[in-house]
């Protein structure tokens, strides 16, 4: 019989510290997971929108300060935005030995006018 047990908390650190003494119950009989030791934990960000806004406007500061540095090295003034477009979220483990620490990026597209 295999039984998934799910947690949910923002007290990751927390958790993580129960997860290292399930040994003690293992030394009780009491058995965790059958014979799934390879079952690693998952962690899903849930905060995306409180940090959309902020990400967003960072996005858009880099945009900008690119089309200048562009403009500039072209013998052109930076105009107006002619296009943007907010892009795609993407949420990734930051790598495979810390899933709890997540890498969050948006991909901005934007579009200035140049003068010359």
């Amino acid at each position: 019989m295999t039984c998934i047990t799910t947690v949910t908390t923002d007290k990751i650190e927390l958790a993580n510290q129960l997860m290292l003494r399930m040994g003690e119950l293992l030394k009780q009989g009491i058995a965790i997971s059958a014979n799934d030791y390879d079952q690693q934990v998952q962690y899903e960000f849930t905060k995306l929108n409180e940090i959309k806004p902020a990400m967003i406007e960072e996005a858009t500061k880099n945009a900008r300060a690119a089309a200048e540095k562009f403009a500039e090295d072209s013998g052109s003034k930076l105009g107006k935005i002619k296009d943007a477009q907010q892009g795609q979220f993407s949420i990734e483990d930051r790598d495979q030995y810390t899933p709890g620490i997540k890498n969050v990026r948006i991909v901005t597209y934007v579009s200035y006018f140049l003068k010359s």
